[in-house]
């Protein structure tokens, strides 16, 4: 596929990322994680300002949307940034009140969405029982779970690394819905099962914030009770809508963070020497490179495409191909730049850690895999039957 963007949507992209060039993120990501929300505020102003926001919030609420490319252009800035907060769990929550179809519910909140003024957060099946930033968030969403199980695996079998290790298992398997918990902890298996699914539910108040694998990345469990809003069929279909965008924009900002640890990488090389010679000269040091600059240019049509067609089959796709290309670049950034990633005072680990906590945060690997097979052997069941018919 050849996608092209409009020159409207090329310059809206040069827009925010001269906008985020100005806004120091590194400073912003590490206030973040501190819990220090007054900088990061700031940005999400600015950000509403520029209408990112808006994308994603039907015109009759004050949006200019649901515009699907628009967003991945955005998104991809946002990530290139490394910028804080629920951005794409807005974004969800945007999706979950318009479908719906309640316009109270939706004048209520979608205004706000659309100017930068409201932070939406999200606890949804599919993204796991911990919502993202609920305490810097406005609002949070989310849907009744099971609770906890008082044993959970060993930390060290849950590692950032445990999505790898288990795409041999079957999709239905024991695969937690997400690594993006607290101290490595996991989901129950049995997540958005009984009145999960089948209620959304205003957040009254949250549970003790975590830290997950990015530090900005700030994780609590929705306080049990809250306003009802939705159940039954109609919350399950705005679940489902919200799931969507929510990881299509993930997508999205993880292809973003795929790009700017390249572009640090390719920075570093050609000033870094070896033997008097720039190590970046060096057959080896290319060929990496040149694989992560591969993978990124790969996930970026299945992007797109997913963005003209927003199927959950195509959305899993452009996941799993962009998380996995900006962990990749993750490793080749981390290894080429002599394992310094590691140390938190390089702003290079910003960027690291948050490639590895998107790779499964709203579906991991294996997971995104299977939703995809899954999409194939009902087209291929479909063209069985036509053909029997025929």
């Amino acid at each position: 596929m050849r996608f092209l963007l409009d020159p409207e949507q090329r310059e809206f992209g040069r827009t925010l990322s001269a906008l985020l060039s100005a806004s120091d993120t590194p400073s912003v990501v590490r206030a973040w994680g501190a819990g220090d929300f007054t900088a990061g505020r700031a940005l999400w102003a600015r950000l509403g300002e520029a209408g990112v926001f808006s994308l994603a919030v039907p015109e009759e609420y004050d949006g200019v949307g649901p515009l699907p490319v628009e967003l991945a252009v955005a998104f991809v800035e946002l990530g290139r940034a490394a910028v804080p907060g629920p951005a794409a769990e807005t974004v969800g929550a945007s999706a979950l009140l318009a479908a719906l179809g309640d316009p109270a519910l939706a004048k209520r909140w979608l205004p706000g969405i659309a100017s930068g003024e409201t932070m939406a957060s999200l606890a949804l099946p599919g993204g796991g029982p911990y919502a993202l930033d609920a305490d810097a968030a406005s609002v949070v969403f989310f849907s009744p779970t099971p609770p906890l199980p008082e044993k959970l695996p060993p930390a060290s079998k849950m590692s950032s690394n445990a999505g790898r290790a288990d795409e041999s298992r079957p999709a239905k398997s024991a695969r937690p819905a997400f690594e993006d918990a607290p101290g490595g902890r996991k989901a129950p298996q049995d997540f958005g099962k009984g009145r999960g699914g089948e209620e959304i539910r205003l957040a009254p108040d949250h549970g003790p914030v975590h830290a997950s694998a990015d530090p900005a990345r700030r994780l609590a469990r929705p306080a049990e009770g809250g306003e009802l809003l939705a159940e039954g069929e109609q919350a399950a279909r705005a679940i489902q809508s919200a799931q969507d965008w929510t990881t299509f924009a993930t997508a999205a900002q993880a292809l973003g963070v795929g790009e700017a640890l390249l572009a640090q990488t390719v920075a570093y090389v050609k000033q870094r020497t070896q033997f008097g010679t720039a190590i970046g000269t060096f057959q080896a040091v290319k060929h990496q490179l040149a694989d992560a600059h591969l993978r990124l240019e790969f996930a970026k049509p299945l992007l797109f495409g997913a963005a003209l067609t927003m199927t959950r089959a195509d959305i899993a796709a452009a996941k799993v191909t962009a998380t996995e290309a900006a962990y990749a670049a993750s490793r080749t950034a981390l290894q080429l730049h002599g394992a310094v990633g590691y140390t938190q005072e390089l702003d290079l680990s910003l960027w690291i850690r948050k490639a590895q906590a998107l790779r499964t945060a709203w579906g991991t690997p294996a997971e995104c895999r299977a939703r995809v097979l899954e999409d194939h052997a009902h087209s291929t069941d479909h063209s069985d039957h036509d053909a029997y018919a025929t």
